[in-house]
């Protein structure tokens, strides 16, 4: 019988996308792209995985990645929204975790992190939008203190939700 404390445990690192990770990046931007409902979305992830680092580059954005032990698990943007209508803020995008890692709190640690670029970039809020159908997404952003607005940009798609965090 095993001892449960000799089981494995996973070595867990989020840090920012390096140039050389690219290619990796549009893999899994393009996976995520795949679970979307609109052919819209997954044109424009198709866009955004080519032209990385694009809205996502140093200083005012990132694009964070999750490892568990060297394998990429997850990712999650954030991009400067110079036009909004909310001063001093910028977008949490892209949060995704395969579900191959699921359940090892990636999706918050992620978001964690992604709040921790934002406060120390001196942004003043976060804004996201999600849909009906992502519920554990809704789950996770309620736990993190994000509350309903009113849309921020006009969503082609029934049931989406815009969320916003003081920071």
């Amino acid at each position: 019988m095993t001892d449960p404390a000799d089981a494995h445990q996973p070595k867990i690192t989020i840090a920012p996308v390096v140039p050389a990770q690219y290619p990796t990046v549009a893999e899994i931007l393009l996976e995520y792209a795949n679970t979307l409902p609109s052919a819209l979305f997954q044109l424009e992830l198709s866009q955004e995985a080519v032209q990385l680092p694009g809205d996502y580059a140093a200083p005012r954005g990132v694009l964070l990645l999750a490892w568990v032990d060297d394998l990429l698990a997850g990712c999650c943007g954030m991009r400067p929204l110079d036009d909004s209508d909310h001063m001093g803020a910028v977008e949490m995008r892209r949060l995704f975790v395969r579900p191959a890692f699921r359940g090892l709190g990636l999706g918050k640690s992620l978001a964690e992190a992604a709040l921790d670029f934002a406060r120390t970039q001196g942004y003043d809020c976060v804004l996201l939008d999600t849909l009906d159908t992502q519920e554990l997404a809704r789950q996770l952003y309620e736990d993190l203190d994000f509350y309903e607005i009113d849309p921020f940009y006009n969503s082609p798609l029934a049931g989406a939700h815009y969320l916003k965090r003081d920071l």
